[in-house]
């Protein structure tokens, strides 16, 4: 069974965040060791806990990493972490799947931009040619309107 195809925004944020060797070797050494706490990890990983802090954090936003705080015997508040499940395979068709539900420009997924089809283009002719303020004519021309010589 292969694992399911994942949303345009939801592969681009897990490749991302696998593009790291630091995090890549912090998915390792939790899978192989199991869960760890931020101390012990970060002497085996041999990083800083500061620099540690900062990939687990984007390990866990990107939902690859889960993290539970506990206290010890002693009664020290220690953090531990634990790699979820994740599969992705990544073929060309399931990034072209992929690639339809990409959000663009920051638009949240699913935004309706508004406008016919030959208003978009035209919207996209406009910012190749001098933004989308409408600064040149269609053919590019900005003569005439303060345009350095």
């Amino acid at each position: 069974m292969s694992a399911p195809v994942p949303r345009g925004d939801e592969l681009v944020r897990v490749l991302a965040t696998l593009s790291n060797p630091h995090r890549l070797r912090v998915v390792a050494a939790l899978t192989r060791g199991g869960r760890n706490y931020v101390s012990r990890l970060a002497r085996e990983l041999e990083i800083s806990r500061a620099l540690l802090q900062v990939h687990l954090k984007k390990l866990e936003a990107a939902g690859l990493v889960s993290s539970r705080l506990e206290l010890s015997k002693d009664g020290k508040a220690m953090k531990f972490y634990e790699v979820n499940a994740f599969a992705v395979e990544l073929t060309p068709q399931n990034v072209a799947t992929a690639v339809d539900t990409l959000s663009r420009d920051g638009d949240p997924p699913g935004t309706d931009r508004g406008g016919s089809e030959d208003s978009r283009r035209s919207g996209e002719r406009n910012t190749k040619d001098g933004g989308a303020g409408g600064n040149g004519t269609a053919d590019g021309d900005t003569e005439g309107q303060g345009a350095p010589s």
